[in-house]
């Protein structure tokens, strides 16, 4: 039996009214304080382990730093299509004025 084992089972034992918290703490060669401590520490744990748990696979764990970079990431992505969209506008402003450049000499001409 593991530490960890005979500690649940010891508590399990004084909880069910066995053996006392002093012969417990005893067979642990603890004091009887450090068994209460032990003994609370486990009941909030079987208390936390019995919680409802939402449904499906558990969410992955984050991690601050890799979401950090994704935000970057896409906020860097977004200025490139709003710079590519304006070099876009610009290749079109130019074309614009040339054609009217164009058809501005071809009127002078006649």
């Amino acid at each position: 039996m593991s530490p960890s084992e005979q500690r649940a089972h010891l508590i399990l034992q004084v909880r069910t009214g066995q053996i006392t918290a002093q012969e417990a703490a005893h067979q642990l060669g603890i004091s009887r304080q450090a068994f209460y401590k032990w003994e609370r520490r486990a009941l909030k744990a079987l208390l936390n382990a019995l919680q409802d748990q939402p449904a499906g696979r558990p969410k992955g764990t984050t991690d601050p730093e890799k979401d950090q970079l994704k935000t970057r990431v896409e906020q860097l992505q977004r200025q490139v299509r709003l710079y590519e969209q304006r070099e876009e506008l610009r290749k079109l402003l130019k074309q614009m004025e040339s054609r009217s450049d164009q058809d501005s000499t071809k009127k002078n001409s006649r």
